[in-house]
C-alpha cells in the first residue's frame, strides 16, 4: 500500500509538472508572438482605443472606491502606529509614500486584474470554444494581431492612468480621514504632503503600474485562447486568469521593488 501510494504520488507530481512545463512553453510563444505583433498593432488604433476604454475608463469607478477607503485606512493607520513616536505633522508624508509606491500601484492591478482580466479570459475563451478563432485564421487574420496585441498594449498604457487617479483619490481619502477622526488640519496634512514628496516614488509606483498592466493583459488573453471544453472551460479558464494575474502581480511588485527602490531609484 506505500509503494502503491509513493507511485501515485509520483504520477501525479510529473503530469502536473508536464503540464506546468506545457503551460509555460505555450506562454513563451505567446509573448513572443505578442512581441512580434507588438509595433505593427500600434497602427490598429482603432481596437486600442476601444480596449482602453474598457480596461480604463470601465475600471476607474470601481478604483474609485477602494483607492477612497484604502486612503482612509492608511490614514488610520499611520496614526496608530505612529502617533505615539512621531508627531501627526508626519501623516500626510507617511500617507503619500505608502500610496504612490505601494499601494496605489498594487491594489489598482489587483482590482483591475479582477475585472479586466476575467473579461478578457471570458470574451476570449468564448470565442474559442465557439470556433470564431479558427474563423480568424481561416479568414487569414492572425488572432493576436487582431485580438491579443489591442488588449495588451490598452492594458499597459490605461493601468499606469488610473493608478494616478487611484494615488490622487487614495490621498484625498486619507485627508478627509485625518481631518474628521484624527484632528489633523488641512495646513499639516498639505504640509506633511509636501515635505517629503520625491518624484522618484511617483516614477517607481507608475513603472511597477506598466509591468502590472502587461501582465494583466497577457495572462487574460493566454487563458482565453487555451480555453477548452465549452462554458465550464470558460469558467475554469477565467479563474485562472484572475488567480494568475493576482498571483504574478504580488510576486513582480517584490521582485520590482528590489531592483528600483535599492538600485534604479536609489537615494
Amino acid at each position: 500500500m506505500p509503494e502503491d501510494l509513493a507511485v501515485r504520488g509520483y504520477r501525479y507530481v510529473r503530469h502536473r509538472a508536464g503540464d506546468w512545463v506545457a503551460e509555460v512553453g505555450r506562454l513563451t510563444m505567446l509573448l513572443g508572438d505578442v512581441g512580434r505583433f507588438l509595433a505593427p498593432g500600434l497602427r490598429s488604433f482603432g481596437l486600442v482605443v476601444d480596449q482602453m476604454k474598457a480596461i480604463g475608463v470601465g475600471s476607474l469607478w470601481l478604483v474609485v472606491v477602494v483607492s477612497l477607503f484604502t486612503g482612509g485606512v492608511a490614514a488610520v493607520q499611520a496614526a496608530y502606529q505612529f502617533s505615539s513616536v512621531v508627531p501627526l505633522k508626519y501623516i500626510g508624508s507617511v500617507i503619500l509614500r505608502s500610496v504612490i509606491i505601494e499601494l496605489g500601484p498594487v491594489l489598482t492591478a489587483l482590482v483591475v486584474g479582477g475585472r479586466v482580466g476575467a473579461s478578457i479570459a471570458a470574451e476570449l475563451g468564448t470565442m474559442k470554444v465557439t470556433e470564431q478563432i479558427d474563423a480568424l485564421r481561416a479568414m487569414a487574420i492572425n488572432p493576436v494581431r487582431y485580438l491579443v496585441v489591442p488588449r495588451v498594449i490598452a492594458a499597459i498604457v490605461m493601468l499606469p492612468v488610473v493608478t494616478v487617479f487611484a494615488d490622487a483619490i487614495a490621498i484625498f481619502g486619507g485627508y478627509v480621514v485625518s481631518i474628521t477622526t484624527i484632528g489633523v488640519s488641512t495646513h499639516t496634512y498639505v504640509v506633511g504632503l509636501k515635505q517629503f514628496f520625491y518624484l522618484k516614488d511617483l516614477y517607481s509606483g507608475l513603472v511597477k503600474a506598466v509591468f502590472f498592466g502587461g501582465i494583466i493583459g497577457t495572462m487574460g488573453c493566454f487563458y482565453g485562447f487555451v480555453t477548452e471544453g465549452g462554458a465550464e472551460g470558460v469558467g475554469l479558464a477565467t479563474t485562472r486568469a484572475v488567480v494568475s494575474s493576482c498571483v504574478l502581480v504580488l510576486i513582480s511588485d517584490y521582485v520590482l521593488a528590489n531592483v528600483l527602490l535599492r538600485f534604479i531609484f536609489a537615494s
